[in-house]
């Protein structure tokens, strides 16, 4: 069994209810967006990440996940290391990682913008997300209108759940920079959007970023899944928008969190994981991934329930939805399934 079941399984039984309650009911596991098998040529998990993409690494005192999915992650290595990597660049990532503590790795990765966590270095106690209060809590009547301004998994999981319910979602793209699935697992991109309106803008353009700001604006419900200095560099700071939409709900997902130090922190599905502890250890003690990007749609499914609470209780609040904490309390449900 996945170790993330009974957390999906609770998930899905609070989202049926309350989708009930705001509008039409939702089975999650109809969506057929909670696993990516037959959408990846996906190996078995490991000392590597399903899609190869993450990497376990041993410190000078404990267990990192670095995660080089991105190109532009690889070309950082030499700056992360302070050495040029040999034709196989895991084998100078293990051979410079054993001579460091996991703090200073990790503390460079940040800095760099590389998705890296120490391995149960996360914690949370439930799944539903905590709210920031940003505004004032009006009630509201009609189906909700929803911005998802997410990409890969997670967010577009959660706008899923929300389109399915019954609210208007709109998706709303980069055009430099489109959602990556909709070209790598189209099928994929199909499910976890295919309710959706669509809008595809060019960030870079004045009139566009106003544009932009009258979607938040005019929304019930924004979902994203960048850092927060994105949005400051966008003029859409929350604290600018929930000053002029005092209701709306903010969904917020991140890799570790989003305020603080953690809102520096660049995060995914396989890394943010193993930093919540999802992780198998061998007879030798040695972490082994258990699943593919498992923090993705524990975290989707989460920031739903988070979205349709604070929607419920009239908005007004940022749902701070990190993936590290959701998979910290996923594998704490999963070690007391398998002591039951």
């Amino acid at each position: 069994m996945s170790p993330i079941a009974p957390a999906l399984a609770w998930l899905s039984t609070e989202i049926a209810r309350l989708t009930a309650q705001l509008g039409r009911r939702v089975g999650v596991a109809a969506l057929g967006a909670t696993d990516r098998r037959g959408q990846l040529a996906l190996k078995t998990p490991g000392r590597f990440s399903a899609n190869r993409a993450c990497g376990l690494v041993r410190a000078a005192d404990g267990w990192i996940a670095l995660n080089l999915a991105r190109d532009e992650d690889r070309e950082l290595i030499p700056a992360w290391l302070g050495a040029e990597p040999e034709a196989d660049v895991w084998a100078t990532i293990r051979k410079q990682a054993r001579r460091r503590p996991a703090s200073e790795l990790i503390e460079g990765a940040i800095l760099l913008g590389l998705p890296a966590g120490r391995v149960g270095e996360a914690a949370g106690d439930r799944l539903a997300p905590p709210t920031i209060r940003m505004g004032t809590p009006t009630r509201r009547a009609g189906p909700l209108r929803v911005v998802d301004l997410s990409a890969l998994w997670a967010g577009p999981l959660c706008g899923a759940v929300l389109a399915e319910m019954g609210a208007a979602v709109t998706k709303v793209e980069s055009v430099t920079r489109p959602d990556p699935t909709r070209t790598s697992t189209p099928d994929f991109f199909r499910r976890l959007n295919g309710r959706k309106a669509e809008l595809r803008l060019d960030f870079g353009v004045a009139e566009v970023r106003a544009r932009l700001r009258d979607e938040f604006l005019q929304a019930d419900v924004v979902i994203t899944s960048a850092r927060p200095r994105a949005f400051a560099g966008l003029g859409l700071g929350p604290a600018t928008i929930f000053a002029a939409n005092p209701s709306l709900v903010w969904v917020a997902i991140t890799g570790y969190g989003w305020t603080g130090a953690a809102g520096e922190r660049v995060g995914f599905g396989d890394d943010t994981a193993a930093a919540g502890g999802l992780v198998r250890w061998t007879a030798g003690g040695e972490p082994r991934f258990q699943g593919d990007a498992l923090s993705d749609p524990v975290t989707g499914l989460a920031a739903a329930l988070g979205a349709l609470q604070a929607a419920a209780d009239g908005g007004g609040v940022l749902v701070d939805a990190a993936m590290a904490r959701s998979a910290a309390v996923a594998a704490a449900m999963a070690r007391l399934d398998a002591a039951a």
